[in-house]
């Protein structure tokens, strides 16, 4: 008796263990990285590089979505290598390097006629 208590016990335990780890994952929200997804840097596969893209100061992000730490702002005179492009937070998202050697993602409506690299990751 005392053993299939002991079984049902630990059972219901890791039943439960299950379901807030499946809930905490089901509450992600479709298309937004997790923090997990801040601080990867991505290949350079588009070519195209030092275009003047930029048409307001505008923050570089570590990740694809504004929840991603800033490591930079850039400048309408700034000089843009464009890597390549992903989805992330409310839309699409490049990977690019400033002439000033900042690598970071920024929205593609944040860049001059809302578009970014043309190569995706």
């Amino acid at each position: 008796m005392r053993l299939r208590r002991t079984v049902a016990a630990v059972g219901l335990a890791a039943l439960a263990s299950l379901t807030v780890a499946g809930s905490a994952g089901a509450a992600q929200v479709a298309g937004v990285p997790d923090a997990a997804a801040c601080g990867q840097g991505k290949a350079d596969k588009d070519h195209r590089e030092y275009l003047k893209d930029f048409t307001h100061a505008t923050n570089i992000r570590s990740g694809p979505s504004t929840r991603c730490t800033p490591v930079g702002v850039g400048y309408p005179p700034h000089s843009i290598d464009y890597h390549c492009w992903d989805y992330g937070e409310n839309g699409t998202w490049s990977y690019l390097r400033t002439r000033g050697n900042v690598y970071g993602w920024v929205k593609d409506s944040e860049l001059k006629g809302g578009l970014g690299s043309i190569v995706k990751c």
